[in-house]
């Protein structure tokens, strides 16, 4: 597959089904196609040519999906820049948007009109900013797309766990990764509807959705963040509605989607085949919650496919075979804490139960711990980056004889691949090893706890520990004594250790990525900066 004559000659009888804010606007993909050649003229206009790259936020609007491919054909690279993170303020996104600036050089800023105030008046100086809807315009250009080798996407993280970095994919690793894709979903050219809310700015929205269903001749139904937010329900009413055969998303968002449906029905039969979850810890009861929510409305047992991947793969490593079902095991939990693989019944008073990720994908090798231990994640893929844009320290410490060394924890077993979490989420408690993530799951399970919404930092100093919890309650209750003390008791239970102090906020300041996930290091930032007004506080003796 040549990646960029799929986009622009092979796309004959999809359609492209946006959320417009009212309604969803229908536009086959040869339409989506004239429109880019329009803005592509304007961007050759402003400088846009081959060797440059465009700054972009990418957002979920008919111009913002018109407008990637128009630089494609002026002949820039696209460096897609992270959206404003949730809990973050105007002043730190608009130093972000300065810092990853600098480092790109780009010929221009493309960002949605409402965004513009966003921009620092610095940058604003150096930089022209343009909105992607002043791209519109007529005309055809010829195209001078990137060459296979060359540099087409920087995609930056949304930085979960430090501040963003740029991964450098080339054009032919966006095609590896597309067929990658068509493998795991079981996909035919021509033949599916792909349905998303997830934003383009994300490696699942951008290169699992967008880009995949627009190569593939696919119809595409793209919704919102937004939307999704406010109405969690709209995901599998569009996939109903639309009939969708393949869709991706986080665990979290299963949940809410499922919890949103309550008793309600679909307008018609769900046609779907594979729905990827990744992104975040796929948890099990969400899974086997959701596939009985909505078997009823036609979901089969084996549609959810929970995987494994990273930007720096351009998106998916290993991932459930479309045509079986999920599984999960019951590992002795304190045992994983010390490096050590131990399978026990689901009812072991210690069991930590762990879904799998997946086996690896076609020309994808993972090392990993085997044999009973536990080890950091390496990845080889031919969608691999070539390395993080303009940062050869942390390229060399990632990137080595083209391995990547992903910082994540995992074993395999019977050859599918098991994530633990990051390595960074390892705490130190009195010479303990503790996986925060394991705490949060256990919290997230509280009926008074909003799913996804726990964060276990340390905030101790001087060589002593101190665990806070950091929590959005669920509802509004009216003693919060209780709810922390359950969740010390899962602390104890869970890894033998004590919080100090468990603290509420008010829902939406816990520092999430677009995607959902948990910014540990903005988390413990805050905390000691004292920029953290809760609306309780317990504290344990």
């Amino acid at each position: 597959m040549e990646f960029f004559r799929a986009l622009t000659d092979g796309a004959t009888h999809g359609v492209l089904h946006e959320w417009t804010g009212e309604g969803f606007a229908h536009t086959p993909w040869r339409d989506v196609v004239r429109d880019a050649h329009g803005m592509a003229a304007e961007l050759r206009g402003l400088g846009v040519g081959p060797g440059t790259r465009v700054a972009a936020v990418l957002t979920n609007t008919p111009d913002t999906v018109r407008g990637l491919l128009a630089i494609w054909l002026a002949g820039g690279a696209v460096a897609s820049l992270p959206l404003p993170t949730r809990g973050q303020g105007r002043e730190a996104y608009g130093e972000q948007l300065v810092a990853l600036s600098a480092r790109l050089d780009p010929t221009l800023l493309l960002v949605d009109e409402e965004l513009t105030d966003m921009v620092p008046p610095e940058l604003g100086k150096e930089l022209p900013v343009r909105g992607w809807s002043s791209l519109r315009g007529g005309g055809r250009v010829e195209p001078s797309p990137p060459g296979r080798d060359d540099v087409a996407f920087v995609q930056y993280s949304s930085g979960s766990t430090s501040t963003p970095k740029g991964c450098a994919l080339t054009t032919r690793a966006i095609e590896q990764q597309l067929q990658i894709i068509l493998h795991l979903t079981g996909g035919w050219p021509g033949a599916d509807t792909v349905a998303s809310w997830l934003p383009l700015s994300h490696d699942m929205g951008m290169f699992g959705c967008l880009l995949y269903s627009w190569a593939y001749d696919f119809d595409f139904v793209l919704s919102s963040p937004d939307r999704f937010g406010m109405a969690p329900r709209t995901w599998f009413r569009d996939m109903a509605e639309y009939g969708a055969t393949m869709t991706a998303g986080t665990s979290t968002a299963v949940y809410l989607a499922a919890r949103a449906q309550g008793r309600g029905a679909l307008p018609r039969e769900l046609k779907l085949r594979a729905a990827v979850i990744g992104a975040e810890r796929v948890d099990w009861d969400t899974l086997a919650a959701a596939t009985e929510k909505f078997r009823p409305f036609g979901l089969s047992d084996t549609a959810f496919q929970p995987a494994y991947g990273m930007a720096e793969a351009t998106l998916a490593v290993t991932g459930k075979p479309w045509d079986r079902a999920p599984r999960a095991l019951a590992f002795d939990g304190p045992a994983l804490v010390e490096g050590t693989v131990i399978e026990v019944a689901p009812d072991h008073p210690k069991a930590a139960r762990l879904v799998s990720n997946g086996v690896t994908l076609p020309g994808v090798s993972v090392r990993a711990g085997s044999g009973g231990g536990i080890a950091e994640i390496q990845v080889s893929s031919p969608s691999l980056a070539v390395g993080y844009h303009a940062d050869p320290e942390r390229t060399a410490a990632r990137f080595r004889d083209g391995w990547l060394r992903t910082g994540d924890l995992g074993f395999v077993r019977d050859d599918e691949l098991y994530v633990l979490g990051r390595a960074d989420d390892m705490l130190s408690v009195g010479g303990r090893k503790v996986y925060a993530s394991e705490i949060e799951s256990a919290v997230d399970s509280l009926r008074n706890v909003r799913k996804g919404c726990a964060a276990l930092v340390d905030a101790g100093g001087s060589g002593t520990s101190r665990l806070v919890l950091m929590v959005e309650p669920q509802g509004n209750p009216k003693d919060f004594r209780p709810i922390a003390e359950e969740a010390a008791s899962l602390a104890m239970e869970k890894a033998g250790v004590a919080l100090a102090e468990c603290l509420f906020l008010a829902r939406g300041v816990l520092p999430k990525t677009p995607s959902g996930k948990i910014q540990r290091f903005r988390c413990r930032a805050l905390l000691d900066e004292g920029r953290l007004a809760p609306v309780a506080r317990v504290a344990f003796a």
